[in-house]
Formats: structure tokens, sequence, C-alpha cells
């Protein structure tokens, strides 16, 4: 009888294998929020603070009657609004021109995506330039394109302009992320059986019905989805807005101001509780979509 051997299985094996990611989680994420919350309690208001004390949520109070907060946060409201509905339109047409099988998608769907691969700080110095205010004959970017093709009125100040700065910056946010919006919209409707389309067809329904309470409807988990990631893109962005106007007033966002709080001010105290606020308004769009997939996991288990 051949002797055959029972393979022992170590129950601590796979724990042990991811280990050593959970103590780094534990150390450079959850341990670096939580060390950035008492921060944001404390009297440290600059470098030379030698007795730390524990101030509770005055920070916070502050913040609240500080103009520039209030500034940044007005702009990045403007800036996620303009962004999240343009992205959301761009992306939604460029995947219903595709979304038939044209010929050629590939080409297209490739190009749509390009612009995704680029960083934002990479982009941000090309839309510096693109979006420059000179106009008429000192015209560089867009103004001496829109000025070439007869359309010189339609010529702006871009991101310098205070009315319609964080509209501008928008621009080039939604020109990179329209396409991975197009992705998420093109793999929904791909995951739609034909054969509610052609059950549709054969009871003389029309294309445009057959989108609006067919298509659509179905495209519901998408498009929140979307809107999360569009979301959680949006309030945090830094590095787009650097690369084109550095520490401009007019385009200041949270992410700038805490930035600057932190290492030109030097008030630790103060840039901790933005950054709370900016992980709590985070928080507040990320977790109800994280409750909502749980649900619908558990329900079509």
């Amino acid at each position: 009888m051949r002797a055959t051997r029972k393979k022992i299985q170590n129950p601590w094996g796979g724990f042990l294998f991811v280990l050593p990611s959970i103590i780094a989680m534990a150390i450079f994420v959850y341990g670096m929020i939580g060390y950035t919350f008492v921060e944001s309690l404390e009297n440290r208001y600059n470098a030379y603070t030698t007795k730390i004390e524990f101030v509770g949520l005055v920070n916070y109070i502050e913040l609240w009657s500080d103009p520039e907060f209030t500034h940044a946060l007005s702009n990045l409201l403007k800036f996620t609004a303009v962004f999240m509905i343009g992205c959301m339109l761009s992306g939604l047409i460029m995947a219903l021109l595709l979304e038939k099988g044209i010929k050629g998608e590939g080409f297209f769907r490739s190009t749509y995506l390009y612009p995704m691969a680029i960083s934002f700080i990479a982009m941000g110095t090309s839309w510096r330039w693109l979006m420059d205010s000179a106009r008429d004959d000192d015209a560089t970017g867009l103004n001496y394109i829109l000025k070439n093709i007869g359309l010189g009125a339609l010529q702006s100040d871009w991101y310098t302009s205070e009315a319609g700065s964080m509209y501008a910056m928008a621009l080039p946010a939604i020109w990179q992320m329209a396409g991975y919006v197009m992705a998420l919209f093109l793999a929904g409707f791909r995951g739609i059986p034909d054969d509610l389309r052609e059950a549709a067809r054969v009871d003389g329904a029309s294309e445009y019905k057959i989108y609006r309470h067919i298509l659509f409807p179905q495209l519901s988990p998408t498009f929140l989805t979307v809107l999360i990631i569009l979301g959680h893109i949006s309030m945090k962005v830094f590095d787009l807005i650097f690369g084109i106007a550095t520490k401009s007033y007019v385009t200041k966002v949270l992410a700038i101001y805490m930035w600057q709080t932190i290492f030109d001010f030097q008030n630790y105290a103060k840039g901790a509780a933005i950054a709370i606020v900016i992980l709590l308004m985070i928080a507040v769009a990320v977790i109800p979509y994280l409750i909502y997939v749980n649900k619908t996991e558990e329900a079509n288990k």
C-alpha cells in the first residue's frame, strides 16, 4: 500500500503573509490619521511652541471664522460641481458614441483614455500655458486659437479671473478624467444583456425609450460609482491647481491652503485641522457608498 501524506494546513499562514501590510497600514495610514487628529486639538501654532497644550476644538471653530478658509472651501465646491457635471456628461456622451461597436472603436477608446496616463502636475504645467490670459495680438494657447478661428469675443482671463477661476480650473480635470468615466459607462452598457434591447424593439419601443426606460436604469450602480470616484478626486485636488496657478489666492482650495498653513506659515495645528476637515468630507461621500455596496452584495448572495 502506497503511503500517503496528509497535507497539514497552517491556519496562520495567510495571516502571516499579509501581516507586514497590516502593520504598515496601521502605522502609516491609521496611525498618521490619529496623530494628525491629536495635533489638530493642540496649540502647535508655530515651530517654536515649546509648551504643547490641549485646546480641544478651538482650531476647528476658528477655521469657520477664517475668510481664507471659507474662500478655499467655496472654491473647492465650485470646482467639484463643474468637474463632476462635466465629467459625467462628456464621459456618458463618449460612451454612447462607442457602445454600439463603431468602426475604429479601439483607436477612439485609447485616445479618450490617454489623458488619464498624464500626471496632474505635468498636465497642470501644460494647461498653465494653454490658459494664458493674454489676448488679441499677445494671445497664446486657447485665446490664440479662439482669435484665429473667428471667436475672439470668447477669449477669457481663465484662471486669473476671480469670477471664473475655478470653472476654468475644472477644464483640464474634465479633459483628463472624462475618458475614465467613459470606460466605466461603456463597461456598464456592455454588461446589459442584448436580449433586453431586442425584446423592447419587438414590443415597438423606440431607441430613445430603450435608453430611458431600460438601459439608463440598469446603469444606476455605475452612476453612483462614478459620482463617488469623482467626488473623492475633486475634494483632495492639489497637484493640478498647484501646477497651473501655484499658490494664487483666486484658485486656492483646501488642500493648497493646508499645504501653505503647514509649510509656509508653520501653523501645524491649524494645518492638521484643515486636513481632518478634508478627510471628513471624503468620508461623508465614501462611507455611505461602501455601506450600500456591502448591503447590495449581501442581498445578492
